[in-house]
């Protein structure tokens, strides 16, 4: 199978901000074993600048262009997503940002694995999910030359590309594209008196609180649910 693994840099968390940078990663999984490709990354030019606070996160500033930068356009997007070969998924890390910013008329039918996700229910032990926490957690041994410096898209791309290999030895990708189509499965409750419980230790009468609430993040609604479906059955989730 061939995973592209794809990180973007962009002006800002949501539309109407620009993507400025785009980094990929190819992951070949076959009968000979695993080939982890080279970082490719690009520079695009914003149209409407880059705000400080975004700056200080990549450190990509206006002295990083060249005259010839291009803009992110849909053809150079979709250039940048297809080169090389159809993949048979997309993967990146909370790829729920990555979508909101590459509409799926460029990715056509290609299905999505978030590494996120998938470390959720995987490694739910670990301290944090970031893939630069879960890159030392694992003790992944990566060449600094091309795993650094984090919050760039190439760089981010080559420690997703160990991830998803390290991922791979416990989950099949059936299972990551089910999981990525899913809820994240917080391992802890992330809010309120019950904050960092487990949720095997959270109260019924708060977990059917939970349950009902619309407003709530959608994420602790459906982990409250699903533990009430393991203590109880499906039925008393509803």
């Amino acid at each position: 199978m061939l995973f592209r693994v794809i990180d973007i840099e962009t002006t800002g968390l949501a539309l109407p901000a620009e993507i400025i940078e785009i980094g990929r990663v190819d992951v070949t999984v076959d009968d000979s074993g695993v080939r982890i490709d080279k970082p490719k990354s690009r520079l695009y030019r914003p149209l409407h600048g880059i705000p400080p606070e975004t700056m200080a996160v990549h450190h990509i500033t206006e002295a990083d262009f060249k005259p010839d930068t291009p803009t992110c356009t849909e053809e150079l997007l979709r250039s940048a997503i297809w080169s090389g070969g159809k993949p048979d998924a997309l993967v990146a890390h909370n790829c729920e940002f990555e979508r909101s910013f590459i509409p799926a008329e460029i990715t056509d039918d290609l299905p999505w694995i978030c590494t996120l996700k998938t470390a959720l229910r995987v490694w739910p032990e670990a301290p944090q999910h970031t893939n630069q926490v879960l890159r030392y957690w694992r003790g992944l041994t990566l060449d600094a030359e091309l795993a650094m410096p984090p919050h760039r898209a190439g760089p981010d791309a080559w420690v997703t590309a160990h991830l998803l290999v390290e991922l791979l030895k416990s989950a099949t990708p059936e299972q990551m594209i089910d999981w990525t189509a899913r809820p994240k499965a917080l391992p802890t409750v992330t809010f309120g008196k019950h904050r960092g419980a487990k949720w095997a230790d959270v109260p019924l009468d708060y977990l059917q609180w939970m349950a009902r609430q619309s407003d709530m993040n959608a994420d602790a609604v459906a982990c409250a649910q699903e533990e009430l479906a393991r203590r109880n059955g499906p039925r008393a989730a509803a």
